[in-house]
């Protein structure tokens, strides 16, 4: 499905996404053009990751409409087409490619699932526009993609880290990994082993097979080793399944998830004593910065996930990318990325506000909703918070942030 995505300046105006200054800031004519420049979504609307896809967009679209409104960038205004991924990866190519073919964007926004970014970056890459990703896996940015690819989300090796060290300080002995074959299930299975060993705790896993309706078997064969503290590694569907299999078995031990698989809908669909005392674990944006509040705005909501705070920053990167550049070619905007993103530049948390720094030749650091946006050489952020929360009466509840 697609859709181009426009909103009123009444609109914004309503919502607060744009604020006084931005409206008579003078048009930033540095370069003319004909036509607007391009820039694509290409975030789950449908399939697992539907949850989180189109506030992910819409995030997108509210600063794309506060630059428009502003003048827009490089003398030019920006159209954004958006895509459904679909959870998909085949599905996820075909949208890629007429993104890249068809509308000729500059920039793939938002990819969500690890599968569905290793499909498309390539198709990507090769057609010279940049992809802007909040997928985890760590094999993404160790792709040839000669800096075609960012990423705001901490990659899998972080997450599992600093998840797996949550478990041994809360006493684990005995840990175990459970969860289906995906392009980070090898990899957290070794990083778990080793922070558990670390820790004195042992370690034990098992993949299964996607999308089934029962997993009793194998909790039957993961609780022979009796853990006491176990980790999902799925995705919210065989979340929910397996974790009222567990119920049903009587497992008595603790369970973390990672926050995107048990959500709210995974709390929705079973009862509150399945998940009582669940843990989640999540990397958390920024909620005491400007950003943040910018994109409670946009969306019209009070909690921002972490996925739509970073693509509002992905959106945001990508226009001071291009303005730094002065090219809106993703050959040119890999470049400009970091050199407004860290640095001594001025600090920043919105493209409007950087664009006029930049017309009147001066340099920026963009810090935005997710956080302070330095990324490592391949694409990488090199740091940011984690939230974990415990699940009490069907509600997660903060624990800790570390």
């Amino acid at each position: 499905m697609t859709r181009r995505l426009t909103m009123k300046r009444r609109q914004l105006l309503a919502t607060g996404a744009i604020g006084a200054g931005a409206l008579t800031m003078p048009r930033l004519a540095l370069a003319q053009s004909d036509g607007p420049i391009m820039l694509g979504t290409l975030t789950p609307l449908t399939g697992v990751g539907g949850t989180y896809g189109p506030s992910m967009r819409d995030a997108v679209a509210g600063v794309i409409d506060s630059v428009n409104s502003a003048g827009g960038v490089l003398g030019r205004q920006i159209e954004l087409v958006s895509e459904d991924t679909q959870t998909n990866p085949e599905a996820a190519v075909r949208a890629a490619r007429k993104l890249v073919d068809v509308d000729g964007v500059s920039a793939v926004i938002g990819t969500w699932a690890s599968s569905v970014t290793t499909a498309v970056a390539p198709v990507c890459w090769e057609g010279g526009v940049m992809v802007y990703t909040v997928s985890g896996s760590d094999s993404i940015t160790q792709l040839p993609h000669e800096g075609y690819i960012i990423r705001t989300q901490p990659n899998s090796q972080l997450q599992i880290e600093v998840a797996a060290q949550f478990m041994v300080d809360q006493g684990a002995t005995r840990v175990a990994w459970i969860g289906p074959q995906t392009p980070f299930a090898e990899s957290s299975i070794a990083i778990l082993g080793d922070v558990a060993g670390e820790g004195g705790a042992s370690m034990d896993s098992l993949i299964y097979e996607a999308d089934r309706t029962s997993y009793r078997s194998e909790v039957d064969q993961i609780m022979t080793g009796d853990p006491d503290f176990l980790m999902l590694g799925g995705y919210a569907a065989d979340s929910t399944v397996l974790l009222r299999d567990l119920f049903q078995a009587g497992y008595e031990g603790k369970i973390i998830g990672p926050a995107y698989a048990v959500n709210a809908s995974v709390l929705d669909a079973l009862p509150n004593d399945v998940v009582e005392g669940l843990f989640t674990w999540e990397g958390t944006p920024d909620v005491t910065s400007g950003a943040y509040a910018r994109v409670q705005e946009i969306l019209g909501v009070d909690v921002v996930d972490p996925y739509s705070a970073q693509t509002y920053d992905h959106a945001n990167l990508a226009i001071l990318a291009m303005a730094a550049a002065g090219s809106s070619t993703g050959a040119d905007m890999r470049g400009g990325v970091r050199t407004i993103s860290q640095g001594d530049g001025e600090i920043i948390d919105n493209a409007v506000d950087g664009l006029a720094i930049l017309a009147d030749g001066g340099s920026v650091n963009y810090n935005g909703a997710s956080g302070p946006c330095d990324f490592t050489r391949i694409g990488d952020i090199t740091g940011t918070q984690f939230l974990f929360r415990q699940i009490q009466d069907g509600q997660p509840v903060d624990f800790e942030t570390v």
